[in-house]
């Protein structure tokens, strides 16, 4: 069994929101699961809702406590299922790194984000799936607040939903196998730096060979002269 939990804050205001992107992915997930708005629950602080991925079933959770408080709703989540912190899988999202770009990661700290912060200090275990969808770092001038409490640009919205089409299938693959192989199948492949001496190289065998070929051109003058 598995904690699918998503972060965000509860009301209208704040659903097309940057900081709202993990609820957009729940919503987006719970929708091609088959779960109808009847299906959710109002339990510990959270809207909750069971389903099937393959044969395990899946608690899938948005937290009402706002996002700074998120851990005091998984934290008796887990002790309610007697589930380990490994059971649990938050999708959040990420200003360090580009709109639309994903990271999933096995563990860690929380990297400022105060939504993991708060489940960290609850569950006592940094021992837990995050599923990173990146928001991008706030325009000059604007303050964190600004940022994430803002809805996406129009240039940014399709780069969202694909990530998230993107990441569905990869929570998929956390729950059915585990999250070494949705990090090894989905992760952003990191371009192999062999790849780029081989192209720095390339200058230089192209001036190299384009040498030659002058001189063959000058030695096949001189013999023509003489």
């Amino acid at each position: 069994m598995k904690i699918i939990a998503g972060l965000g804050n509860p009301g209208t205001e704040y659903a097309k929101t940057k900081h709202n992107v993990g609820f957009m992915f729940i919503d987006a997930l719970a929708e091609k699961l088959g779960i109808s708005e009847a299906d959710w629950k109002d339990k510990f602080d959270a809207k909750v809702a069971d389903a099937r991925i393959g044969t395990e079933k899946v608690v899938l959770v948005k937290p009402q406590t706002y996002m700074n408080d998120s851990g005091r709703s998984l934290g008796p989540i887990l002790n309610w299922y007697k589930l380990e912190p490994e059971d649990l899988i938050v999708v959040h999202d990420d200003m360090d790194i580009p709109a639309g770009t994903i990271r999933i990661r096995k563990k860690g700290s929380a990297g400022g984000h105060n939504g993991i912060k708060s489940i960290l200090a609850h569950v006592g275990d940094e021992h837990f799936a995050r599923v990173r969808i990146g928001i991008g770092r706030p325009l000059p001038g604007w303050t964190v607040v600004n940022h994430v409490l803002a809805g996406f640009t129009e240039e940014d919205q399709p780069k969202i939903k694909e990530a998230i089409d993107y990441l569905i299938p990869a929570v998929e693959c956390i729950v059915t196998d585990d999250v070494d192989m949705a990090m090894n199948q989905f992760n952003p492949k990191k371009k192999k730096k062999a790849k780029k001496a081989a192209k720095d190289t390339a200058p230089a065998a192209d001036a190299a060979a384009g040498q030659e070929k002058e001189t063959g051109k000058a030695e096949q003058h001189e013999q023509e002269t003489k």
